[in-house]
């Protein structure tokens, strides 16, 4: 039988749909051209895109076994990200987490009150969170959820949605570590003894640590403290998922990075190495329970950018440990 691979090209955005079960070199080339050519990806020499090109090839063999596989809640992709081995990935795009829970006295606890929360919830319905944005090869997912979070609160409590200065936390918040290392609790810290975090136009990102530019540094919000989640409670998540968006931590590997649609159930990495931000929830049509949660990797991942992670898993500290250590900006 004749190997075959459908490549679906539509406007900017490409959904690979493998139909064979094994690849035929030429149609994996065809294929690695176009996604090239998507992404504008060079290579030094032909020696780095033969190698590359294999790598290239492993990801899509092990996405088509995945999406070939019956009763998976979720598919695997192509993305930006395909020509790397998951080691390279998680050494380029993921953190150090160290100490995730910050004691600090603007940190504080809320008792667990469930009464009238909406069994279905979106804070892009109301206008509180801005569009995804993307990291690069700089590790500051810890500065995107920071920076989210409280994108989203000041959309709650002032009604306007302002995109704010990851860049000035990657640069001034000398406490974190750029684009290796990074804790939002101590970010949130930062911008409270700042006096406030300065707005995406007036300090943009560049992907990389700069200066610290105190002239850049303008204010255009500020926060009076943060609340730290009870630990390992998916149901204290979802209170406060429900009053504000909420940054977390996860633990992600190989099919996270890949994730292309549905509810993502697993298997993830072992030791919390990325953050993202909880923007909701919901329940599929079969009656699964997820989370919407919001990623820095571009609209080119996942959903537009966002994943549905799946809720009350029965798992400690939820899938992917996102219920390990939450937490939140409050005015």
């Amino acid at each position: 039988m004749k190997h075959f691979i459908v490549v679906c090209v539509i406007f900017w955005t490409c959904t690979y749909q493998v139909m064979s079960r094994t690849l035929s070199e030429s149609s994996v080339a065809k294929t690695h051209e176009q996604w090239m050519s998507k992404h504008q990806r060079s290579y030094t020499d032909e020696a780095e895109k033969q190698k590359r090109f294999k790598i290239f090839m492993e990801n899509l063999e092990y996405i088509e076994k995945f999406n070939n596989a019956e009763n998976t809640s979720y598919k695997m992709g192509l993305n930006q990200f395909s020509d790397l081995t998951d080691q390279e990935f998680i050494a380029s795009h993921t953190i150090k987490v160290s100490s995730p829970l910050v004691s600090d006295s603007s940190s504080d606890t809320i008792p667990l009150n469930l009464t009238g929360i909406p069994s279905n919830f979106d804070w892009r319905d109301k206008g509180a969170v801005t569009a995804v944005k993307d990291q690069g090869v700089c590790s500051s997912c810890w500065a995107f959820t920071s920076v989210a979070a409280i994108e989203g609160l000041v959309r709650i409590k002032t009604n306007k949605l302002i995109s704010l200065s990851e860049q000035q936390l990657v640069d001034c918040n000398r406490e974190n570590d750029g684009c290796h290392e990074g804790n939002m609790d101590v970010a949130f810290k930062y911008i409270i003894t700042n006096q406030g975090i300065a707005s995406e136009i007036d300090y943009p990102y560049e992907g990389s640590v700069e200066t610290c530019r105190s002239k850049m540094k303008r204010p255009a919000v500020k926060i009076s403290g943060f609340i730290d989640v009870t630990p390992n409670s998916e149901k204290h998540l979802l209170q406060a998922v429900a009053t504000q968006p909420v940054s977390v931590y996860v633990a992600i590997n190989d099919n996270f990075r890949q994730y292309r649609s549905g509810i993502f159930e697993g298997p993830c990495g072992t030791d919390l190495n990325h953050a993202v931000t909880v923007i909701g929830y919901g329940t599929s049509q079969d009656g699964t329970k997820y989370w919407l949660v919001k990623n820095s990797w571009s609209q080119g991942w996942g959903e537009n950018g966002y994943m549905r992670l799946l809720r009350e898993s029965g798992q400690p500290g939820g899938v992917c440990g996102l219920a390990k250590a939450p937490s939140y900006p409050t005015m």
